[in-house]
């Protein structure tokens, strides 16, 4: 590809539109999709990505915070539900009005806070109550002492509660022990407040590893995230039967290429040291544009279709690969830090970090560019 600026993070909305109907394929009739995009799409932009997502049909989506809900809806989603699945700070809540969200409530107090400034609004804004059934995280506490506080909620004249959902922590997990436990607890839950006469309208739990493994947990929708954008949250022995496709691809190129002798040291701290006489590239990106200094001594890019191992530390701006076996390498040659065989799973697993992980740190002065 011709690359015309220092670097890029490229979006393959192609793969993105395929990701979302193999998704879709997998669903019950009549489970709606969740699309989550917190973390700014992990990593590939709420903006970029949104007008392909609409096309695919999808009305629902989750965010974690108040301004990724903004965002989407200064991206053009004027009508579609909003759910945000962390919190919302109390001085802030007035933010829920502005942008119609509907928050995740998992406290009578705020949900009374949400009641007041509804009732100065004029409006009924709707709730999704939060339910811990094993993640430890928010949520009410799974069971009977979640019917009180959530009954206290419903009586609330300024609120709709329109849907409750939990999140599993071990979905990933093939055997289904734990998500399982995690199931029961909320179904259990749902139906000791459904006897109170509380309406809980969508039931939703599934996250992007159940979806893949755990068909009993697709309820009223399920909440895709990381598999929308081809991001592995499964047994690696799994995933590629899937047939989802990483969406984000990373590009930069050669910025200098210079020989050097036998015993010169390479970048910060002198830990690389030349054994022969090596052709050295200098790439223009470094940890400030999220690419791991942990790659330093370890990782690798393409250059001209061969692996160029990164010799020395990754910098701030810079780092340098090893080109001696790419003799032809030249300034202004296109590098992949990611693609290819650097997928984004390698890289991962070379790092021992989620894939998630990899794509959220491309840091914001990265570009994005959407290609078809």
């Amino acid at each position: 590809m011709e690359l015309k600026m220092r670097t890029a993070a490229v979006i393959h909305l192609d793969a993105l539109a395929a990701n979302i109907e193999n998704i879709q394929k997998r669903l019950h009739k009549g489970c709606d999709l969740i699309a989550v995009i917190k973390g700014d799409a992990y990593g590939h932009g709420i903006r970029g990505i949104y007008p392909t997502m609409k096309a695919a049909g999808i009305r629902k989506y989750a965010v974690a915070v108040w301004e990724e809900g903004r965002e989407l809806r200064e991206a053009g989603a004027e009508e579609e539900d909003i759910y945000l699945l962390g919190d919302t700070w109390d001085d802030q809540l007035e933010e829920l009005f502005r942008w119609r969200l509907i928050p995740a409530v998992f406290s009578v107090e705020t949900a009374q806070r949400i009641d007041e400034l509804a009732s100065m609004a004029g409006v009924v804004h709707p709730v999704d109550i939060a339910i811990d059934t094993g993640m430890s995280r928010i949520g009410f506490p799974a069971g009977e002492k979640a019917v009180a506080p959530i009954r206290k909620i419903s009586q609330l004249q300024h609120l709709k509660i329109v849907g409750a959902f939990t999140h599993f922590a071990r979905a990933d997990e093939a055997d289904g022990i734990s998500m399982r436990k995690q199931l029961s607890k909320y179904q259990e839950t749902l139906a000791l407040v459904r006897e109170a006469g509380i309406q809980i309208p969508l039931a939703h739990v599934a996250n992007s590893p159940a979806i893949l493994l755990h068909d009993e947990s697709q309820l009223d929708a399920v909440r895709a995230g990381d598999v929308l954008f081809g991001l592995c949250p499964v047994d690696e022995e799994i995933w590629p039967g899937t047939g989802l496709r990483e969406v984000m691809t990373w590009h930069t190129h050669v910025a200098m290429v210079k020989t050097v002798p036998a015993g010169t040291e390479v970048g910060y701290g002198g830990t690389y040291r030349t054994e022969k006489e090596t052709r050295i590239a200098t790439i223009p990106v470094g940890f400030a544009d999220g690419y791991s200094r942990r790659l330093s001594n370890l990782g690798w890019v393409t250059i001209r279709g061969k692996k160029a191992p990164i010799i020395g530390r990754v910098c701030m701006d810079q780092f340098m690969v090893d080109v001696s076996d790419i003799p032809d390498t030249q300034r202004g040659d296109v590098v992949d830090l990611l693609g290819g065989e650097m997928s984004i799973l390698a890289m991962s697993t070379l790092l021992d970090q989620n894939v998630d992980e990899i794509v959220s740190m491309v840091s914001k002065r990265v570009p994005r560019l959407y290609v078809d």
